[in-house]
C-alpha cells in the first residue's frame, strides 16, 4: 500500500461502498461482544498471556492462509510499521483492556473505550483535520449517552482499571491515524503482520509482570480465546482496519459508541450485569449520536461523487 494522506478522501466507489456497512456491522456487534468474551476468558487466563495467546493463533493462522493463497509478505519498512500498530492497538490498546477487566464489568471497560473519538478528533486537529460540523454534533451527541449510560452509577471503576482504560484508549486512537499516513502491508495482510508483531510483545509483558500458563484452564475460556481469535481478531479486526483506510474517521470511531450498549446488553443477559433506566437512555442517546455520524458521511460522500461529476 501506497503512503496514504491522512487528509485523503474516503475511498467512494461503489465496491467500496457497499462493503463499508458490513464492516460497520462487524465492529459494532463483534466487538461489543468481545468485552464479555474477554471477561470470560479471563477465568482461566491470566490478562496479556490471554491477549497473546489470541492473537498469536490468529495471526499465524491468517498469515499461513494468505501466503499460501500467494499473498506477498510485507517489506522490512511494513513489518517496523505494522509492529509500531500492533503495539499501540494490541499491547497498550487490547492488552490494557483485559488487564482492566479483572476489576470492572464488561459493561464499564465498553463505555471507558467509548472516549476513543474524542482522542481521534484530538488527533486529528493535531494533523490539522477537522471534523465536519455534524460529524461534531454526533460526536458530542454520542460522548453525552455514555454520560447517562454510566449515570445509573451500577458501572464503576477502581482508579488503576480507570487509568489502564484511559491510556489504552488513547493509544488506540493514536495508533489507528498514526497508521494511515504508514506504509502498511496491503490488505488482510496488514492484520496478520500486526498480529504477530504484537504477540510477542504481549508474552513479553505477561512474563515481566510474573503471568503463567494455568496447567488446567477451564474449556468454556479456552472457548473464549477462540471466538476472541476468530471473530474479534481475524474479522472484526479485518473490518476495522478496513474502515481506518476507507471511511471517514468520526464513522470508523463510532464503533466506540455502539460497543457500550452491545456490552451491556450481553453482559445482562449472559453475566447477569445489572441494566436500569439510565443505561436503555444512554443506549438511546448513543444510537442518535452514531446516526448524526452516519448521515454526515452518507451527506459528504454525496458532495465529493457530485463534485467529481
Amino acid at each position: 500500500m501506497n503512503e496514504i494522506a491522512l487528509s485523503a478522501a474516503p475511498d467512494t466507489t461503489p465496491q467500496r461502498r457497499w462493503l463499508i456497512p458490513l464492516a460497520l456491522l462487524a465492529v459494532y456487534v463483534i466487538w461489543g461482544s468481545t468485552y464479555l468474551g474477554i471477561r470470560i476468558g479471563l477465568t482461566g487466563f491470566p490478562p496479556f498471556m490471554l491477549a497473546a495467546i489470541r492473537f498469536l493463533v490468529a495471526g499465524i493462522a491468517m498469515y499461513t492462509w494468505l501466503r499460501l493463497r500467494g499473498v506477498k509478505p510485507p517489506t522490512r519498512r511494513q513489518w517496523r510499521n505494522a509492529a509500531i500498530t500492533g503495539v499501540l492497538l494490541l499491547l497498550l490498546g487490547n492488552g490494557l483492556v483485559c488487564f482492566a477487566e479483572q476489576s470492572v464489568t464488561s459493561g464499564i471497560a465498553a463505555v471507558a473505550i467509548a472516549s476513543e473519538p474524542l482522542f481521534v478528533a484530538l488527533v486529528l486537529f493535531a494533523y490539522r483535520e477537522r471534523p465536519s460540523r455534524n460529524e461534531i454534533i454526533g460526536l458530542v451527541v454520542g460522548f453525552l449517552g455514555v454520560i447517562v449510560l454510566n449515570s445509573g452509577g451500577a458501572m464503576r471503576a477502581a482508579p488503576w482499571a480507570a487509568a489502564a482504560l484511559l491510556v489504552a484508549t488513547a493509544a488506540w486512537a493514536f495508533g489507528s491515524m498514526w497508521s494511515r499516513r504508514q506504509d502498511m502491508p496491503e490488505g488482510p495482510m496488514n492484520v496478520a503482520a500486526q498480529m504477530l508483531c504484537a504477540a510477542p510483545a504481549l508474552a513479553l509483558t505477561a512474563w515481566l509482570t510474573g503471568e503463567r500458563l494455568p496447567a488446567h484452564p477451564p474449556a468454556v475460556s479456552i472457548l473464549a480465546i477462540a471466538y476472541l481469535a476468530v471473530f474479534g481478531s481475524i474479522i472484526a479486526f479485518s473490518a476495522y482496519l478496513f474502515l481506518v483506510k476507507h471511511a471517514r474517521p468520526a464513522l470508523t470511531a463510532s464503533y466506540a459508541y455502539v460497543n457500550p450498549p452491545v456490552a451491556v446488553l450481553l453482559g445482562a443477559l449472559i453475566a447477569g450485569e445489572h441494566v436500569g433506566s439510565a443505561e436503555i437512555g444512554g443506549m438511546l442517546v448513543i444510537l442518535v449520536g452514531v446516526a448524526i455520524i452516519t448521515l454526515a458521511q452518507a451527506g459528504g460522500g454525496k458532495r465529493r461523487t457530485a463534485t467529481a461529476e
